[in-house]
């Protein structure tokens, strides 16, 4: 029986960034309340878990523009591998917390999540065709958001008392970082994906103008290939379609800061919760790896053979998901929640049933949104999907490296008011270009498939 490579690259890729984010999600979901404990045993340590979150996503977003430069020198799986590496060195930082050092190593694993990230999407573009694209990105969501339970359930075992001691910090650090040397050694195994891809033509392009190669490694000298790497990006970034769809990134960076640490960190600090608050971190993001699994794998695995399980429908259910989320939060939590313990209330008595309600559709409403942003992106920007891809990645980055910085100083309620606009101009923004997609892709493809279908910067053009 012929082993489907393509099939088989995406699966170790989905296993293996699990594993190595079943490491890092855990420690950005119980860092804020980890490094806060750990200044209290020790006064000469003074790291703030939003700060050094700041600091990887801001690193991260700079770097992205180098990122696909890299890649056309080394292949997208040399980028996944040194990028991934990265993420372990960070969380084995945290088995002698530094200052300086969580510092140092938040610009590390920055670096590294733009050089995992970009050869990522390049990799599941290669690895995919037009009818799969969606399934695969799918699947590798589900299997990667998978990693919320592991880490989660772990620490929701081990998180029963109301301060975190030393031994319990130590174990926690320990494990993760074993899981994540583990993921590192299962990518290692990828294979060299198909030397063509055939998604077929993306918008705007007939098939008889330009045939989709994208081989593994360059045929220019690196550093010209590099630097046409950089300017593709900067072209790409500033054409109609791209500046349009930016304000869904910058929405899902927003959206990542708050259900990634915030949410689950203003429970754990709400004392009205009760005595197990900080297992509720724990149980918290539980509930949201729930909703990005279940949304991974019913929007993304099933939008082959379901019209309606892609695109703007899915993002829309995003929407209201999120919507929900955001009011329950308002009323559940107090302002300032994110700071520290509070024995503050919000609008009602405090419910770990609601706020729990509100973590599962925080991860169903964000697996939305990013299997169809990652589908949408593969299938119209094929020939330059390290480049879209990177500037996904940068605009989602520099938003959430700036959400991390306010969310030190910005009350809960500010921070929601902030999450509901930009929920409102991403949605309406996914869906005009989805949409716009959809429709010229008929007419090329259908009625007038001698028309190439091409205008300015209004209809999003590239």
């Amino acid at each position: 029986m012929r082993v489907d490579r393509g099939f088989l690259n995406v699966m170790i890729l989905s296993w293996g960034f699990m594993l190595v984010f079943t490491a890092f999600q855990t420690m950005g979901n119980i860092q804020k309340t980890v490094l806060e404990s750990i200044s209290k045993d020790d006064p000469n340590f003074h790291g703030d878990g939003y700060t050094s979150l700041a600091i990887i996503y801001a690193t991260f977003a700079l770097c992205n523009w180098l990122a696909p430069s890299f890649i056309s020198m080394t292949g997208p799986r040399t980028s996944i591998m040194v990028g991934c590496s990265c993420y372990v060195i960070f969380i084995a930082t945290f088995l002698w917390p530094r200052t300086e050092v969580l510092y140092i190593a938040s610009a590390v694993v920055g670096i590294g999540a733009a050089l995992s990230w970009t050869g990522h999407g390049l990799f599941l573009t290669i690895n995919s065709d037009t009818e799969t694209m969606s399934r695969n990105s799918g699947l590798f969501w589900a299997i990667f958001q998978s990693s919320l339970f592991i880490g989660n359930i772990f620490v929701y075992l081990v998180f029963k008392e109301p301060e975190i001691k030393e031994d319990v910090r130590q174990l926690v650090f320990q494990v993760l970082t074993g899981v994540s040397v583990v993921g590192l050694v299962l990518l290692l195994t990828m294979r060299k994906p198909p030397q063509l891809a055939s998604l077929g033509p993306a918008e705007g392009v007939s098939s008889a103008d330009k045939e989709l190669h994208i081989p593994e490694m360059p045929r220019e000298r690196p550093l010209i290939a590099a630097w046409h790497a950089l300017c593709d990006a900067f072209r790409l970034f500033i054409t109609g379609r791209m500046l349009v769809l930016a304000l869904t990134f910058v929405y899902t960076g927003l959206s990542l800061t708050f259900f990634s640490s915030v949410y689950s960190s203003s429970i754990g600090f709400t004392k009205a919760m009760g005595e197990d608050r900080k297992s509720l971190i724990g149980l918290s993001g539980i509930c949201i790896g729930v909703g990005e699994v279940v949304g991974g794998a019913f929007f993304g695995a099933l939008a082959s053979k379901c019209g309606n399980c892609s695109g703007w429908p899915v993002v829309i259910t995003g929407f209201v998901m999120h919507t929900f989320a955001y009011i329950a939060a308002l009323l559940n939590l107090p302002n300032n929640a994110p700071f520290n313990d509070t024995d503050s209330l919000g609008f009602i008595d405090a419910s770990p049933t609601l706020a729990m309600a509100g973590s599962l559709a925080l991860g169903l409403g964000d697996a939305c949104f990013n299997t169809q942003v990652y589908a949408l992106l593969g299938t119209i920007y094929a020939n330059d999907s390290a480049s879209a891809f990177a500037l996904f990645k940068f605009c989602q980055s520099v938003a959430t490296a700036v959400s991390f910085f306010y969310s030190s100083h910005i009350g809960l309620y500010e921070q929601l008011a902030i999450l509901a606009l930009s929920l409102i101009l991403g949605t309406a923004s996914f869906c005009i270009v989805e949409v716009k997609h959809r429709r010229t892709k008929r007419l090329n493809d259908g009625s007038c498939p001698e028309i190439n279908i091409t205008t300015d910067i209004g209809t999003f053009s590239d």
